[in-house]
This record gives C-alpha cells, sequence and structure tokens, in this order.
C-alpha cells in the first residue's frame, strides 16, 4: 500500500556562501563615490560658462551607479543559485490483514467486566476495545467475522475504517441462532483472508465459551489455516469462577442476572494457537482484554517506509537574464540620454 503526501513549496540556495559578495558592494558603492569627480577643462574665466553648464549627479547616488550595483547584487544572487523545490513524502506500508473473530452467542451478555467505572457486559466492552485496536492500526486491512451457532460475515477486509467502526457499532447478540460454532468461525474467517497477498496474515479469535456446534472441528480449521500462512491468536474472554449471566426477563424485558459459573474451553484454544503459530491470552477483566489487543499490536507491527525527496526548479537563468538586461538598458542610457561630454 502506498500514499503519497506533497507538501508546500520551498525556497533555498544551492551555493549559499556565493552570498558573502554582496558584502563588497557597500565598499564597492563607497570607492565609486570618493573616486567620482565632475570633468573639467581649463579655462581663463568660467563667466561665459556658468549659465550654459549643468549640474552633475556626482557619488553613489547617481542613477547609474545604484543600476550597476543593482546588476552586481542580481549576478551574485544568481551564482547562488536559489531554488524553489517542491516536497514530496511518499509513505509504503508492509500491511497485515487481519480478520477479527467475534463470539456474540448469548453467553456474552454476561456481566463480569466493567466500562467507564460501571459494570457492562462482555461483548459492549469487547466491542470498545477492538475499536481502539482498528484505530491503532491505519494502515492495515481489516475485516470483522461474527458467530454464534454459525458465522456470519460484518464487514470484508478493508482500509475504510471508518465504515468498519460503524459495521462493529451494529453488532449484536441474537442476529443468528445461539451457540458457539468456534471451527466453522475459523473457516469463515480463513476464507476472508486466505487468496490476499499481504506480508502477515493473521485471524483473532475472541470467545467466552466451548465449542458446542462442530461443523468443522476447530483443530482442523486451525490447521488448515495454518497451511495457507495464516497465524491466530486466541482470547478466551470472562472471569474465572462465577459470572453474573442472564437467565430471563422480567416483565419490562430487563435481564434478570444469576450468579453461573464460567465454562472456557482454554485447553482447545491454546492448542489452536499453537497450531497456528500465534499465541493464547485469557483476558478475565476489562484491563487484561485490553492489555492483550495491545501485546497482539506489538506483535504483529506494519513495517513502513517512508521516502523523502525534492523535485527542484533553478531560478538561476531568471536572475541572470534580468542582470543582463538591467546591464544593457544602463549601457543604453549612458550613450544616450545620460552621456555627459568632458
Amino acid at each position: 500500500m502506498e500514499g503519497i503526501i506533497v507538501k508546500d513549496e520551498v525556497f533555498a540556495f544551492a551555493q549559499p556562501w556565493f552570498l558573502l559578495l554582496l558584502l563588497l558592494l557597500p565598499v564597492l558603492s563607497w570607492l565609486q563615490a570618493g573616486r567620482r569627480a565632475a570633468p573639467s577643462i581649463r579655462f581663463s574665466s568660467l563667466e561665459g560658462l556658468r549659465k550654459l553648464g549643468r549640474k552633475i549627479k556626482g557619488g553613489a547616488g547617481g542613477f547609474g551607479g545604484h543600476f550597476l550595483l543593482f546588476t552586481l547584487a542580481l549576478f551574485i544572487v544568481a551564482l547562488a543559485r536559489p531554488r524553489l523545490g517542491q516536497t514530496t513524502n511518499q509513505v509504503e506500508a508492509s500491511g497485515v490483514d487481519i480478520v477479527l473473530a467475534l463470539d456474540v452467542s448469548g453467553s456474552m451478555y454476561a456481566r463480569d467486566f466493567t466500562l467507564g467505572g460501571e459494570k457492562a457486559d462482555r461483548l459492549e466492552v469487547v466491542k470498545d476495545v477492538t475499536k481502539k485496536f482498528i484505530l491503532a492500526r491505519p494502515n492495515d486491512r481489516i475485516g470483522l467475522v461474527c458467530f454464534a451457532g454459525r458465522p456470519y460475515r460484518v464487514s470484508p477486509l478493508t482500509l475504510d475504517h471508518d465504515w468498519l467502526l460503524k459495521n462493529l457499532e451494529r453488532v449484536q447478540i441474537g442476529l443468528v441462532e445461539d451457540g458457539t460454532a468456534i471451527g466453522s468461525a475459523i473457516v469463515s474467517a480463513s476464507n476472508r483472508i486466505k487468496d490476499n497477498p499481504a506480508k502477515s496474515k493473521i485471524v483473532v479469535l475472541l470467545t467466552d465459551g466451548e465449542e458446542t456446534v462442530t461443523t468443522v472441528p476447530p483443530l482442523t480449521a486451525a490447521e488448515g489455516a495454518a497451511k495457507l500462512g495464516i497465524k491466530i491468536y486466541t482470547i478466551a474472554a470472562g472471569t474465572r469462577g462465577l459470572a453474573d449471566v442472564p437467565t430471563r426477563k422480567d416483565f419490562f424485558g430487563n435481564f434478570i442476572y444469576e450468579k453461573r459459573e464460567v465454562k472456557v474451553d482454554e485447553a482447545m484454544l491454546k492448542n489452536i494457537a499453537d497450531v497456528a503459530g500465534g499465541k493464547f491470552y485469557r483476558a478475565t477483566d476489562t484491563a487484561s482484554l485490553t492489555e492483550i489487543f495491545g501485546d497482539i499490536d506489538k506483535l504483529e507491527k506494519t513495517e513502513i517506509k517512508l521516502q523523502h525527496f525534492t523535485t527542484w526548479r533553478d531560478l538561476f537563468p531568471w536572475l541572470v537574464g534580468a542582470g543582463l538586461g538591467l546591464g544593457a538598458l544602463v549601457l543604453i542610457l549612458n550613450m544616450t540620454i545620460w552621456r555627459m561630454l568632458p
């Protein structure tokens, strides 16, 4: 993936040390003023010429002297080679293709995590942490698969993360039949990523339960992913022991929670990660889940190369042309209207 960022034009001198010659111009001006004197002819009497004579502009204040010094200044600045340049940054990102496979079975209603200091259900917290993970990886194509009794695609691999986050917000429990189909989720996520040319392809699988609906055995699915060059990071979410799990709804449609034992097949998730070259994590609260996604972010870094170059346009010819034109103008004026007889 490549991107080009063009910055504003810049101005610089290629050989700025020539500008030191400008310090000689005041000296030349002073020498010219000191040595210049009005030309004269000896007469026995000047009375006859007083009315015919005219004043001569002497010293450095004469137009001819100013034009000559300005011409020299143009040539000196031209020697310093002033240039206008356009700076361009080309970003080449060797991205990581990531598919997030999130469990949305009924057990994700369990309220054993916190969000903003308040109790929150697992799915609510997972969506919040996943959002931060996506925002931290702007150069990667990320897709989203959710699963319960069967998997379904929420978003294909995309760099349009704003669109991806909108789809993430719409994720909820109950869109498909309940259950936990981990093997099918791995197959679905792998199919979304297998044919892409990315340097690194990974699946992040998060679940809070055990396999209850088996179409493809999870380890078989993991072995297939490994053969396709896909790494799988597995996350077991949920507190150990008892958690507040919704069992029914009251008259107003609100969940009634009861303490129930949390069951997660950690051994199976470890085996999946081992077979597919990834890593297994256990998230028992919001803090540990955040750390896990941070660790995955560090392990799967996107390689970014930045090429910086500037295209220059030399102003030397323009200054030389202006200097020659001004010098020719001074020469013509000295031979015509500025001409003075000795």
